[in-house]
């Protein structure tokens, strides 16, 4: 069964409608054991965590059922942050995936097609590594939750991706994110079909039985906090992924009508605590900051740069220095090598000296944020400057300076029209 259900007014689908849908797609079906995955709270506003609440509570009576959040490189969630964002399932039903530990190799995709879809940037194997429960025999359906939104590395988020990166190894991981960094984020941003993509579909069709595998996939916004679920696109067959592609190019896409000369983006705490994280603040408005403009990162709690300690030493010892410098320190440092994801990371979160970027910072030191390579403010400071509690979303005059505000950038991606 495919549904593809859309919004009939502007405030997105009901939960009602939402609660419908999930039963539907349970409808006929023999259950004894069930994986959920889910995001972690970064995605926050997905609304995946009320979808998982309704399959839990649907399906617990019956069938025993484990929630494991596709963390990727992430931290585990904490109890405090499974009940906010998934409700009231009991928290010793939530698994860990641990991206180093818990990993099964289930495939290998040959040199000969990555070097074909990358134009020949990159010459290299990479091993499909999974959570080892994704393939478990023990579950009769792994129901993915999750929303498709633009992204960095991949063009459009979900789907494969929160099963073979969300839930991925160290080498899926790491060859992908330095994959899409080297083709280039530019060309790849808001899109499907591009090389990351098309490596996962790889997977997808070649490694694991597609009919145990359930998508369910959202499109929302979130003006104010509140979220709207644009639609909701379940079924076991690629095509849902597309019908929430076209909705959320619609939705989570900025045009804007000239180049922002100085952008401010909001980090919420609860979301972001780590420039691993916070730097879509960086992917998500570089193609629409005009050359010699600022970007001023309001990140009251951020208190460190990477989501676990070697990747945080990695960020410190090389910083955000340009993707050809990172290229270079590739080559010359094996540390850096054998963690490409976090080369990755380094590329990505670079404006290559076309803009300035300033973090605006409580909880960690000027020199740390010097240390790689951003300019440091003060973030009580800027907030005042600028009174960023009266800022709404897009364009705003502030003393006589045009500022334009984004209140979360992990919900859009911004485009300036005249050069993209």
């Amino acid at each position: 069964m495919t549904i593809l259900l859309k919004e009939k007014n502007i405030n997105g689908l009901s939960e009602q409608e939402i609660k419908a849908a999930v039963e539907r797609s349970l409808a006929g079906r023999n259950l004894k054991k069930v994986l959920l995955v889910g995001p972690d709270i970064t995605r926050f506003h997905s609304n995946a965590g009320f979808i998982i609440n309704c399959y839990y509570h649907l399906l617990k009576d019956k069938v025993e059922v484990e929630i494991m959040p596709a963390l990727g490189t992430h931290e585990p969630m904490t109890e405090a942050e499974c009940q906010e964002m998934y409700g009231d399932i009991p928290y010793e039903k939530f698994l860990v995936h641990n991206w180093r530990k818990d990993i099964k190799k289930i495939g290998t995709i040959p040199v000969s097609f990555i070097n074909e879809i990358t134009e020949g940037l990159w010459d290299k194997g990479l091993d499909c590594e999974v959570n080892k429960r994704i393939v478990s025999e023990s579950y009769d359906l792994v129901i993915s939750v999750g929303q498709v939104v633009p992204h960095e590395v991949i063009g459009m988020a979900n789907h494969a991706k929160n099963l073979f990166v969300g839930c991925g190894g160290k080498d899926t991981i790491n060859k992908t994110h330095m994959i899409g960094a080297v083709y280039g984020m530019e060309r790849m941003m808001g899109k499907d079909h591009t090389p990351v993509r098309k490596i996962l579909d790889y997977c997808w069709e070649k490694f694991i039985d597609k009919r145990k595998y359930l998508f369910v996939l959202t499109v929302t916004t979130a003006p104010k906090g509140k979220i709207h679920t644009h639609g909701l696109f379940i079924g076991h067959e690629r095509n849902v992924l597309e019908e929430a592609i076209k909705l959320s190019q619609e939705k989570n896409i900025d045009f804007v009508d000239r180049g922002i000369k100085k952008c401010l983006v909001y980090l919420d705490s609860k979301e972001f605590r780590s420039t691993w994280l916070g730097n879509k603040a960086i992917y998500r408005t570089r193609m629409a900051i005009q050359d010699g403009g600022e970007l001023i990162v309001l990140a009251p709690g951020v208190t460190k740069f990477g989501e676990d300690e070697k990747v945080d030493e990695l960020i410190r010892k090389y910083g955000y220095c340009g993707r050809m410098k990172v290229l270079e320190l590739v080559k010359e440092n094996q540390d850096l090598a054998e963690n490409l994801g976090t080369a990755a990371h380094l590329i990505h979160s670079s404006s290559d000296g076309r803009f300035k970027i300033t973090y605006a910072v409580k909880n960690i030191t000027r020199d740390e944020v010097e240390g790689v390579h951003f300019q440091a403010a003060d973030y009580d400071e800027i907030a005042k400057t600028y009174e960023i509690d009266k800022l709404r979303p897009g364009w705003n005059n502030v003393k006589s300076e045009e500022i334009y505000f984004i209140p979360n950038p992990a919900l859009g991606l911004w485009i300036d029209k005249n050069r993209f």
